[in-house]
Protein backbone atom coordinates (compact mmCIF):
# COMPACT_ATOMS: atom_id res chain seq x y z
CA UNK A 1 0.00 0.00 0.00
CA UNK A 2 1.42 3.35 -1.06
CA UNK A 3 0.24 6.59 0.55
CA UNK A 4 0.41 9.87 -1.37
CA UNK A 5 -0.26 11.72 1.90
CA UNK A 6 2.83 10.27 3.57
CA UNK A 7 4.97 10.99 0.52
CA UNK A 8 3.88 14.63 0.65
CA UNK A 9 4.89 15.18 4.28
CA UNK A 10 7.41 18.03 4.74
CA UNK A 11 11.00 17.32 5.72
CA UNK A 12 10.42 18.38 9.33
CA UNK A 13 7.72 15.73 9.85
CA UNK A 14 8.31 12.30 11.32
CA UNK A 15 6.49 9.19 12.52
CA UNK A 16 6.74 7.53 15.92
CA UNK A 17 5.42 4.02 16.56
CA UNK A 18 4.77 3.54 20.28
CA UNK A 19 4.87 0.11 21.90
CA UNK A 20 4.52 -1.26 25.38
CA UNK A 21 7.78 -3.16 25.59
CA UNK A 22 8.61 -6.67 26.74
CA UNK A 23 11.21 -8.57 28.74
CA UNK A 24 11.50 -10.90 25.74
CA UNK A 25 14.16 -9.83 23.27
CA UNK A 26 12.21 -11.32 20.36
CA UNK A 27 9.27 -8.95 20.97
CA UNK A 28 11.61 -5.96 20.90
CA UNK A 29 13.25 -7.17 17.68
CA UNK A 30 9.94 -7.92 15.96
CA UNK A 31 8.50 -4.56 16.94
CA UNK A 32 11.43 -2.89 15.19
CA UNK A 33 10.38 -4.68 12.00
CA UNK A 34 7.29 -2.49 11.86
CA UNK A 35 9.38 0.66 11.68
CA UNK A 36 11.73 -0.96 9.18
CA UNK A 37 8.81 -2.11 7.04
CA UNK A 38 7.33 1.37 7.04
CA UNK A 39 10.68 2.97 6.25
CA UNK A 40 11.27 0.55 3.37
CA UNK A 41 8.03 1.73 1.74
CA UNK A 42 8.87 5.39 2.30
CA UNK A 43 12.67 5.82 2.21
CA UNK A 44 12.49 9.58 2.81
CA UNK A 45 10.17 9.26 5.83
CA UNK A 46 11.76 9.76 9.25
CA UNK A 47 10.50 6.85 11.35
CA UNK A 48 11.40 5.88 14.91
CA UNK A 49 9.90 3.50 17.45
CA UNK A 50 9.89 3.54 21.24
CA UNK A 51 8.52 1.66 24.25
CA UNK A 52 6.80 2.49 27.51
CA UNK A 53 8.96 0.10 29.52
CA UNK A 54 11.17 -2.99 29.61
CA UNK A 55 12.67 -2.35 26.16
CA UNK A 56 14.92 0.23 24.54
CA UNK A 57 14.63 2.73 23.08
CA UNK A 58 11.87 4.13 25.25
CA UNK A 59 9.49 6.73 23.86
CA UNK A 60 11.56 9.67 25.16
CA UNK A 61 14.67 8.33 23.42
CA UNK A 62 12.77 7.83 20.16
CA UNK A 63 11.47 11.41 20.31
CA UNK A 64 15.02 12.63 21.00
CA UNK A 65 16.14 10.86 17.85
CA UNK A 66 13.42 12.49 15.77
CA UNK A 67 14.42 15.92 17.08
CA UNK A 68 18.04 15.24 16.15
CA UNK A 69 16.83 14.40 12.64
CA UNK A 70 15.23 17.82 12.33
CA UNK A 71 11.64 16.80 13.09
CA UNK A 72 9.30 19.43 14.53
CA UNK A 73 6.01 17.64 13.89
CA UNK A 74 5.49 14.07 15.07
CA UNK A 75 2.71 11.75 14.01
CA UNK A 76 2.57 9.19 16.83
CA UNK A 77 0.61 5.95 16.54
CA UNK A 78 0.18 3.26 19.20
CA UNK A 79 1.51 -0.08 18.07
CA UNK A 80 -1.31 -1.81 19.91
CA UNK A 81 -4.27 -3.86 18.83
CA UNK A 82 -6.97 -2.41 21.05
CA UNK A 83 -7.76 0.74 23.01
CA UNK A 84 -6.87 -0.44 26.50
CA UNK A 85 -5.11 1.50 29.27
CA UNK A 86 -1.71 1.76 27.60
CA UNK A 87 -3.06 3.29 24.38
CA UNK A 88 -5.64 5.46 26.12
CA UNK A 89 -3.62 6.81 29.04
CA UNK A 90 0.01 5.76 29.36
CA UNK A 91 1.30 6.69 25.91
CA UNK A 92 -0.56 10.05 25.85
CA UNK A 93 0.93 10.80 29.27
CA UNK A 94 4.47 10.34 27.98
CA UNK A 95 3.80 12.28 24.78
CA UNK A 96 2.21 15.29 26.50
CA UNK A 97 4.99 15.45 29.09
CA UNK A 98 7.65 15.42 26.40
CA UNK A 99 5.84 17.98 24.26
CA UNK A 100 5.48 20.36 27.22
CA UNK A 101 9.27 20.35 27.68
CA UNK A 102 10.12 21.06 24.02
CA UNK A 103 8.85 24.36 22.70
CA UNK A 104 8.02 24.32 19.00
CA UNK A 105 7.42 20.57 18.92
CA UNK A 106 3.95 19.45 17.83
CA UNK A 107 2.80 15.91 18.44
CA UNK A 108 -0.37 14.42 16.99
CA UNK A 109 -1.59 11.10 18.29
CA UNK A 110 -3.56 8.53 16.33
CA UNK A 111 -5.77 5.57 17.11
CA UNK A 112 -4.88 2.01 17.93
CA UNK A 113 -4.96 -0.56 15.10
CA UNK A 114 -8.38 -1.90 16.03
CA UNK A 115 -10.37 -4.27 13.85
CA UNK A 116 -9.71 -2.57 10.54
CA UNK A 117 -10.25 -4.55 7.35
CA UNK A 118 -6.52 -4.93 6.89
CA UNK A 119 -5.99 -6.25 10.43
CA UNK A 120 -8.79 -8.74 9.83
CA UNK A 121 -7.06 -9.79 6.60
CA UNK A 122 -3.77 -10.21 8.43
CA UNK A 123 -5.34 -12.46 11.08
CA UNK A 124 -7.32 -14.37 8.49
CA UNK A 125 -4.11 -15.10 6.59
CA UNK A 126 -2.45 -16.52 9.73
CA UNK A 127 -5.39 -18.83 10.43
CA UNK A 128 -5.54 -20.09 6.85
CA UNK A 129 -1.79 -20.72 6.86
CA UNK A 130 -2.15 -22.85 9.99
CA UNK A 131 -4.75 -24.98 8.22
CA UNK A 132 -2.80 -25.26 4.97
CA UNK A 133 -5.09 -23.06 2.88
CA UNK A 134 -4.04 -20.26 0.58
CA UNK A 135 -7.58 -18.90 0.24
CA UNK A 136 -10.92 -19.13 2.02
CA UNK A 137 -12.21 -22.72 1.65
CA UNK A 138 -15.57 -23.57 0.14
CA UNK A 139 -18.63 -23.35 2.37
CA UNK A 140 -18.85 -26.36 4.65
CA UNK A 141 -15.23 -27.47 4.48
CA UNK A 142 -14.48 -26.21 8.01
CA UNK A 143 -17.76 -27.18 9.65
CA UNK A 144 -15.93 -30.00 11.45
CA UNK A 145 -13.29 -27.62 12.82
CA UNK A 146 -13.35 -25.34 15.86
CA UNK A 147 -11.60 -21.98 16.09
CA UNK A 148 -10.17 -20.76 19.40
CA UNK A 149 -8.91 -17.16 19.38
CA UNK A 150 -6.52 -16.10 22.12
CA UNK A 151 -6.63 -12.44 23.15
CA UNK A 152 -4.33 -10.57 25.48
CA UNK A 153 -6.93 -9.92 28.14
CA UNK A 154 -7.18 -6.64 30.05
CA UNK A 155 -9.12 -4.92 32.81
CA UNK A 156 -10.86 -2.83 30.10
CA UNK A 157 -14.08 -4.66 29.26
CA UNK A 158 -14.53 -3.04 25.85
CA UNK A 159 -11.09 -4.25 24.72
CA UNK A 160 -11.95 -7.81 25.76
CA UNK A 161 -15.22 -7.50 23.87
CA UNK A 162 -13.34 -6.54 20.70
CA UNK A 163 -11.49 -9.87 20.82
CA UNK A 164 -14.81 -11.71 21.12
CA UNK A 165 -16.09 -9.69 18.17
CA UNK A 166 -12.98 -10.65 16.19
CA UNK A 167 -13.62 -14.32 16.94
CA UNK A 168 -17.14 -14.12 15.58
CA UNK A 169 -16.00 -12.33 12.42
CA UNK A 170 -13.34 -14.98 11.73
CA UNK A 171 -15.77 -17.80 12.49
CA UNK A 172 -18.34 -16.57 9.98
CA UNK A 173 -15.95 -15.31 7.32
CA UNK A 174 -14.02 -18.59 7.21
CA UNK A 175 -16.93 -20.89 8.01
CA UNK A 176 -15.87 -22.75 11.17
CA UNK A 177 -18.21 -25.15 12.91
CA UNK A 178 -17.80 -23.39 16.25
CA UNK A 179 -15.61 -20.79 17.93
CA UNK A 180 -14.50 -19.74 21.40
CA UNK A 181 -12.50 -16.85 22.82
CA UNK A 182 -9.91 -17.25 25.59
CA UNK A 183 -7.43 -14.81 27.11
CA UNK A 184 -3.85 -14.91 28.33
CA UNK A 185 -4.19 -11.90 30.65
CA UNK A 186 -6.33 -10.57 33.44
CA UNK A 187 -9.77 -11.76 32.41
CA UNK A 188 -11.59 -15.03 31.84
CA UNK A 189 -11.49 -17.70 30.61
CA UNK A 190 -7.75 -18.27 30.77
CA UNK A 191 -6.06 -20.14 27.92
CA UNK A 192 -5.58 -23.38 29.83
CA UNK A 193 -9.04 -23.48 31.38
CA UNK A 194 -10.65 -22.28 28.16
CA UNK A 195 -9.05 -25.02 26.09
CA UNK A 196 -10.08 -27.63 28.66
CA UNK A 197 -13.68 -26.44 28.31
CA UNK A 198 -13.48 -26.18 24.51
CA UNK A 199 -12.47 -29.81 23.95
CA UNK A 200 -15.64 -30.93 25.72
CA UNK A 201 -17.66 -29.72 22.74
CA UNK A 202 -16.45 -32.76 20.81
CA UNK A 203 -14.63 -31.24 17.84
CA UNK A 204 -11.77 -33.39 16.57
CA UNK A 205 -10.05 -30.52 14.78
CA UNK A 206 -9.18 -27.33 16.65
CA UNK A 207 -7.13 -24.39 15.41
CA UNK A 208 -5.82 -22.03 18.09
CA UNK A 209 -4.97 -18.52 16.87
CA UNK A 210 -3.28 -15.93 19.11
CA UNK A 211 -4.22 -12.37 18.17
CA UNK A 212 -0.86 -10.90 19.15
CA UNK A 213 1.51 -8.60 17.30
CA UNK A 214 4.73 -10.07 18.66
CA UNK A 215 6.32 -13.10 20.23
CA UNK A 216 7.61 -13.41 23.77
CA UNK A 217 6.77 -15.11 27.03
CA UNK A 218 3.00 -14.92 26.53
CA UNK A 219 3.15 -16.55 23.10
CA UNK A 220 5.49 -19.24 24.49
CA UNK A 221 3.03 -19.87 27.30
CA UNK A 222 0.06 -20.05 24.90
CA UNK A 223 1.80 -22.58 22.66
CA UNK A 224 2.84 -24.57 25.75
CA UNK A 225 -0.80 -24.78 26.85
CA UNK A 226 -1.79 -26.02 23.40
CA UNK A 227 0.94 -28.67 23.45
CA UNK A 228 -0.13 -29.81 26.92
CA UNK A 229 -3.81 -30.15 26.00
CA UNK A 230 -2.91 -31.81 22.68
CA UNK A 231 -0.76 -34.38 24.46
CA UNK A 232 -3.57 -35.15 26.87
CA UNK A 233 -6.09 -35.47 24.02
CA UNK A 234 -4.33 -37.34 21.17
CA UNK A 235 -7.65 -38.00 19.41
CA UNK A 236 -7.92 -34.26 18.63
CA UNK A 237 -5.84 -32.57 15.93
CA UNK A 238 -4.61 -29.16 17.09
CA UNK A 239 -3.23 -26.52 14.73
CA UNK A 240 -1.28 -23.53 16.04
CA UNK A 241 -1.59 -20.30 14.08
CA UNK A 242 1.32 -17.89 13.91
CA UNK A 243 0.98 -14.45 15.50
CA UNK A 244 0.78 -11.30 13.33
CA UNK A 245 4.28 -9.78 13.39
CA UNK A 246 5.03 -7.65 10.30
CA UNK A 247 2.52 -9.33 8.01
CA UNK A 248 1.99 -7.03 5.03
CA UNK A 249 -1.53 -6.07 6.08
CA UNK A 250 -0.24 -5.05 9.52
CA UNK A 251 2.24 -2.63 7.96
CA UNK A 252 -0.53 -1.28 5.75
CA UNK A 253 -2.73 -0.79 8.81
CA UNK A 254 -0.10 1.52 10.30
CA UNK A 255 -0.06 3.42 7.02
CA UNK A 256 -3.83 3.86 7.30
CA UNK A 257 -3.56 5.17 10.86
CA UNK A 258 -0.87 7.68 9.85
CA UNK A 259 -2.95 8.79 6.87
CA UNK A 260 -5.90 9.25 9.20
CA UNK A 261 -3.94 11.70 11.36
CA UNK A 262 -2.59 13.62 8.36
CA UNK A 263 -5.97 13.90 6.63
CA UNK A 264 -7.89 15.03 9.72
CA UNK A 265 -5.67 17.71 11.31
CA UNK A 266 -6.73 18.62 14.82
CA UNK A 267 -8.73 15.44 15.39
CA UNK A 268 -5.77 13.36 16.49
CA UNK A 269 -4.35 16.26 18.48
CA UNK A 270 -7.72 16.26 20.18
CA UNK A 271 -6.94 12.81 21.55
CA UNK A 272 -4.08 14.30 23.56
CA UNK A 273 -6.25 17.21 24.59
CA UNK A 274 -8.97 14.82 25.70
CA UNK A 275 -6.42 12.92 27.74
CA UNK A 276 -5.23 16.12 29.41
CA UNK A 277 -8.80 17.08 30.29
CA UNK A 278 -9.48 13.66 31.77
CA UNK A 279 -6.25 13.87 33.73
CA UNK A 280 -7.15 17.29 35.10
CA UNK A 281 -10.61 16.04 36.06
CA UNK A 282 -9.14 13.11 37.96
CA UNK A 283 -10.59 10.59 35.54
CA UNK A 284 -7.23 9.07 34.62
CA UNK A 285 -4.90 7.01 36.77
CA UNK A 286 -1.61 6.87 34.87
CA UNK A 287 0.51 3.90 35.91
CA UNK A 288 3.60 4.33 33.77
CA UNK A 289 5.19 7.28 35.52
CA UNK A 290 8.41 5.29 35.44
CA UNK A 291 8.42 5.69 31.68
CA UNK A 292 8.83 9.42 32.28
CA UNK A 293 12.48 8.89 33.13
CA UNK A 294 14.89 11.54 34.29
CA UNK A 295 16.97 13.29 31.58
CA UNK A 296 20.30 11.93 32.79
CA UNK A 297 19.07 8.40 32.11
CA UNK A 298 18.77 9.12 28.40
CA UNK A 299 22.50 8.74 27.98
CA UNK A 300 22.23 4.98 28.40
CA UNK A 301 22.67 3.19 25.12
CA UNK A 302 20.78 0.10 24.10
CA UNK A 303 23.69 -2.07 25.17
CA UNK A 304 24.40 -0.44 28.53
CA UNK A 305 22.89 -1.26 31.87
CA UNK A 306 20.66 -3.88 30.34
CA UNK A 307 20.63 -6.09 33.39
CA UNK A 308 16.82 -6.29 33.60
CA UNK A 309 17.05 -6.06 37.35
CA UNK A 310 13.62 -6.67 38.89
CA UNK A 311 12.39 -7.51 35.41
CA UNK A 312 12.83 -3.98 34.03
CA UNK A 313 15.29 -2.82 31.44
CA UNK A 314 17.38 0.32 31.62
CA UNK A 315 16.28 3.65 30.30
CA UNK A 316 13.45 4.37 32.66
CA UNK A 317 12.97 5.10 36.31
CA UNK A 318 11.68 2.40 38.60
CA UNK A 319 9.87 4.95 40.66
CA UNK A 320 6.19 4.13 40.73
CA UNK A 321 6.69 0.55 39.49
CA UNK A 322 4.52 -1.39 37.07
CA UNK A 323 0.83 -1.45 37.95
CA UNK A 324 -2.41 -2.49 36.38
CA UNK A 325 -5.96 -1.36 37.01
CA UNK A 326 -7.64 -3.41 39.73
CA UNK A 327 -9.75 -6.11 38.14
CA UNK A 328 -12.97 -6.94 39.97
CA UNK A 329 -13.15 -10.49 38.58
CA UNK A 330 -9.62 -11.37 39.69
CA UNK A 331 -11.01 -14.38 41.58
CA UNK A 332 -13.16 -15.72 38.71
CA UNK A 333 -13.00 -19.55 38.74
CA UNK A 334 -11.84 -19.75 35.10
CA UNK A 335 -9.80 -16.55 35.11
CA UNK A 336 -6.35 -15.33 36.26
CA UNK A 337 -6.41 -17.47 39.40
CA UNK A 338 -5.92 -20.54 37.17
CA UNK A 339 -2.50 -19.12 36.19
CA UNK A 340 -1.17 -18.65 39.74
CA UNK A 341 2.30 -20.17 39.88
CA UNK A 342 2.90 -19.59 36.16
CA UNK A 343 4.72 -16.24 36.21
CA UNK A 344 1.60 -14.09 36.52
CA UNK A 345 2.53 -10.39 36.53
CA UNK A 346 3.45 -9.35 40.08
CA UNK A 347 0.95 -6.48 40.08
CA UNK A 348 -1.86 -8.92 39.31
CA UNK A 349 -0.59 -11.35 41.94
CA UNK A 350 -0.88 -8.50 44.42
CA UNK A 351 -4.62 -8.33 43.71
CA UNK A 352 -5.34 -11.92 44.77
CA UNK A 353 -6.64 -12.41 48.31
CA UNK A 354 -4.35 -14.77 50.20
CA UNK A 355 -7.08 -17.40 50.51
CA UNK A 356 -7.31 -17.68 46.70
CA UNK A 357 -3.53 -18.05 46.39
CA UNK A 358 -3.50 -20.72 49.11
CA UNK A 359 -6.40 -22.57 47.50
CA UNK A 360 -4.85 -22.62 44.03
CA UNK A 361 -1.39 -23.61 45.27
CA UNK A 362 -2.90 -26.40 47.38
CA UNK A 363 -4.78 -27.69 44.33
CA UNK A 364 -1.56 -27.72 42.31
CA UNK A 365 0.26 -29.61 45.06
CA UNK A 366 -2.50 -32.23 45.11
CA UNK A 367 -2.25 -32.62 41.33
CA UNK A 368 1.53 -32.98 41.52
CA UNK A 369 1.09 -35.89 43.95
CA UNK A 370 -1.22 -37.79 41.58
CA UNK A 371 0.55 -40.31 39.31
CA UNK A 372 0.90 -39.07 35.74
CA UNK A 373 -1.51 -41.65 34.32
CA UNK A 374 -4.18 -40.50 36.78
CA UNK A 375 -3.51 -36.77 36.41
CA UNK A 376 -4.31 -36.87 32.71
CA UNK A 377 -7.42 -39.01 32.91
Amino acid sequence: MTSTLIKQLPEDAGVLICGHGSRAKIAEEEFSLLAKGLASQYPSLKVEYGFLEYSAPNIHMALDRLLLRGVNKVYAVPGMLFAATHAQNDIPSVLTTYQSKHAGLEIEYGRELGLSQKMLKAFEARILQALGFTEIPVVGELYDTMLVVVGRGTSVTSANAEVAKLTRIMCENLGFGWSETVYSGVTFPSVGRGLEMAIKLGYKKIVVAPYFLFGGRLIDRIYAYIDKVAKENPEITFSKADYLRDQVNVIDSFVERIEEIISTPGTSQGLLQQFQRRLENGEVDVHHHHAEYQPDESSHSHDQGNSHEHGHSHGHSHQGGHHHERYRHIGHPTGPRTMIGENVCCCFMGQFPQDIIDEEMAGQEELDQVPACKATE
